[in-house]
């Protein structure tokens, strides 16, 4: 069941006895809890931590008639509490989980409860700790099967950047706030298409900015994660060979508590991108967004106008010049005691000779 589906059924009072949230995507979570709070009067929700409450004890809880509601919504957070602990992580944790909790313990207390729930009862587990990929699939698939009496599942996957986007023009529109292509392009690049954050972010905007319309120079300059904005204002300072302005950058970057290293590192992807694109021999910012889209690599428009003017700005050999100076600066700041500030400023003057 996908979250849009399950707040669809809540709205029409649908309500599933059991309903299993797995995974660490915020935004998602937060509509379900909303939708299903709203259905439910403050009196008839009571909230648990199975790192704090047993699941039997919430069982015995969701098993008692209220004498003041007829239905009730039971709220648990911290789902991946009630796993059986084995006291170490290996091969045989499955095994263990069978003998002490797949098919005795808390999960066969569940599965009971489950087949025959209490009418007018939801409750609901949070099981947010661990996404679905990498070391945490393994973990993931315990807590599935912990809960596979519980039907209803809801993966909160995170947002791909396609979704995000498509759902941050929804919040910018309810929340009445104008923003330019490219500063919602920038919005979403800079906060990962984590859609909570991207949430959290428009309000603020939305307040900010009143009835005027937003622009990549205001996400910069107000989103904390949006300072790359700088970092291509110093590729065109170097560029142009503006020494002088490269220095400012330089200043501005070093006051905004830029981390120099990861400064530099976002220099070098910019010029492997232009280096490639350029070989590549692409044409236009489109053709350079369609080439590394088809390579696997999510770029936004903004991101290949950024690369697509990088490689106007710089020839060939200046492109290799430049790479071969980011080496040198590189090592440079691996240096057992290096002073970051100086190695970026002796880069700056280097490559603007």
């Amino acid at each position: 069941m996908t979250p849009a589906q399950l707040v669809a059924r809540v709205r029409k009072r649908d309500f599933p006895p059991a309903v299993l949230l797995l995974g660490p995507e915020a935004y998602e979570r937060r509509r379900i809890k909303e939708a299903m709070t709203a259905a439910f009067p403050e009196a008839a929700i009571a909230q648990f931590d199975l790192a704090v409450t047993a699941l039997a004890a919430i069982l015995d809880d969701a098993r008692a008639l209220s004498l003041f509601a007829a239905d009730r919504l039971i709220w648990v957070a911290n789902g991946e509490a009630a796993l059986p602990k084995t006291g170490k992580a290996s091969e045989d944790d499955d095994a263990a989980e069978a003998e002490s909790g797949g098919s005795g313990g808390d999960a066969a207390h569940l599965a009971a409860y489950l087949k025959d729930p209490t009418p007018g009862v939801v409750i609901v587990f949070e099981a947010i700790r661990f996404d679905f990929e990498g070391e945490d699939k393994r973990k993931q698939e315990r807590v599935r099967k912990f809960y596979s009496a519980t039907r209803e599942v809801v993966e909160l996957r995170p947002f791909s950047p396609d979704e995000a986007r498509r759902e941050a023009e929804v919040l910018a529109r309810c929340a009445a706030l104008a923003m330019a292509p490219d500063a919602l392009d920038l919005l979403v690049e800079a906060l990962g298409a984590d859609i909570a954050r991207i949430a959290i972010e428009i309000e603020k905007l939305a307040l900010y900015a009143g009835a005027r319309t937003v622009s990549a120079g205001d996400i910069a300059e107000f989103v904390p994660d949006a300072r790359t904005t700088t970092i291509f204002a110093l590729v065109n300072a170097l560029g142009r060979r503006d020494r002088t302005r490269a220095l400012e950058l330089l200043d501005t970057l070093t006051s905004e508590g830029i981390y120099l290293p990861l400064a530099l590192s976002f220099l070098s992807t910019q010029f492997r991108l232009a280096m490639a694109a350029r070989e590549a021999g692409l044409k236009s910012s489109m053709q350079v967004q369609s080439h590394f889209t088809r390579l696997g690599m999510q770029m936004w428009g903004s991101r290949a106008d950024q690369v697509w003017q990088t490689m106007g700005k710089f020839t060939r050999p200046q492109l290799e010049r430049a790479m071969k100076l980011i080496s040198e600066a590189d090592r440079g700041l691996r240096d057992a005691r290096p002073d970051d500030r100086v190695i970026m400023e002796q880069f700056l003057l280097k490559l603007t000779a």
